[in-house]
């Protein structure tokens, strides 16, 4: 029989036992090739910020990073593989706004949003616009806004399909505005285009990047960028905010980072984000993101991780505002 003084000693030793795998992984880590899981397909800012980022990564580390590309449908697909890998910080998922909306959009997923994922990093942001048609009678956003309240249910605003990010941000500009307004789905970008174009649409509201090169040939003029400030893409370009009343504090901005499965030990995801960050603030990778259209954008995983909170909260208050289907 152990005496008293045996049994404090391994009582107080056993903490350390259980430990002692886990720093072995932090102090090894990383010990092979890591795998970012992307939930686009390749070839878009999503799978291309993904590997102008893993190569800094895979540089930085010692180790290959390989991109694996697995749309589907919210993402669900790539949020699963990497929600059932192992915790070791060899697989890391690419998540993004449009991971915010899923938790809130669909009635269950195979994984907890945030409970599965501990957040690495922010990577960029970018903008989301408001545009019209060049020859358009909308001259500012206050112009499109005063007509939207002299004529409840008149003005149209498209955007991509139902429950996308730039979706539910019409329904949010729609309703911070207070306006009466129709917003109007189509499937995808191209499509919402051509209908301001010809006029079947007073204006539309997406992502900045896929629309620049219409602003530029100024087929479409852009009335305000949604963001907190203007942006580097039009810095002439004024911000919503400053139209004043009550989108004197309106603010939004798309955004994707990193995860990695919520059980990887601290040290690791902080080697990942500290890796990320300074990868982030080379200037060859802040233009390579420019030239996408994207703002090279860092943070804490403290910060990505209230990011994440914030979207999910007002996306699943924008949903239930808007009658929106759980899917």
């Amino acid at each position: 029989m152990w005496s008293k003084r045996q049994l404090l000693a391994a009582s107080a030793a056993l903490p350390a036992c259980v430990l002692l795998p886990r720093l072995a992984l932090a102090q090894s880590f990383p010990s092979k090739p890591l795998k970012l899981v992307v939930p686009n397909a390749a070839g878009g800012a999503a799978d291309l910020t993904a590997r102008t980022v893993g190569q800094k990564l895979a540089d930085a580390l010692g180790q290959p990073v390989v991109i694996d590309n697995r749309p589907s449908a919210g993402g669900i697909v790539a949020g699963e593989a990497v929600a059932r890998s192992p915790a070791d910080g060899h697989t890391l998922l690419l998540v993004s706004s449009g991971t915010a909306v899923s938790a809130a959009l669909f009635k269950s997923l195979p994984f907890d949003t945030v409970k599965d994922f501990a957040p690495v990093s922010m990577l960029a942001t970018f903008d989301l616009g408001i545009v019209v048609a060049q020859d358009s009678r909308f001259k500012t956003l206050a112009e499109l806004v005063a007509y939207a309240k002299a004529n409840p249910g008149k003005l149209n605003i498209g955007t991509p399909q139902i429950g996308t990010t730039q979706n539910l941000a019409a329904e949010l500009f729609k309703s911070t505005a207070g306006i009466d307004a129709q917003i109007v789905p189509f499937n995808g970008t191209p499509p919402v285009i051509t209908a301001v174009r010809g006029g079947q649409l007073d204006a539309m509201l997406d992502i900045l990047g896929p629309l620049m090169s219409q602003i530029s040939a100024k087929a479409l003029r852009p009335l305000a960028v949604l963001g907190a400030k203007r942006t580097a893409l039009l810095p002439d370009l004024p911000a919503a905010r400053e139209t004043g009343g009550s989108l004197a504090n309106f603010e939004l901005a798309s955004w994707n980072g990193l995860a990695v499965p919520a059980a990887t030990p601290k040290d690791v995801v902080a080697r990942l984000s500290k890796e990320t960050n300074a990868a982030l603030a080379l200037p060859d990778v802040k233009q390579k993101l420019l030239d996408l259209s994207l703002i090279a954008q860092g943070s804490t995983p403290e910060q990505l991780a209230s990011q994440l909170d914030r979207d999910i909260k007002r996306w699943g208050e924008v949903i239930a505002r808007a009658n929106i289907p759980k899917q």
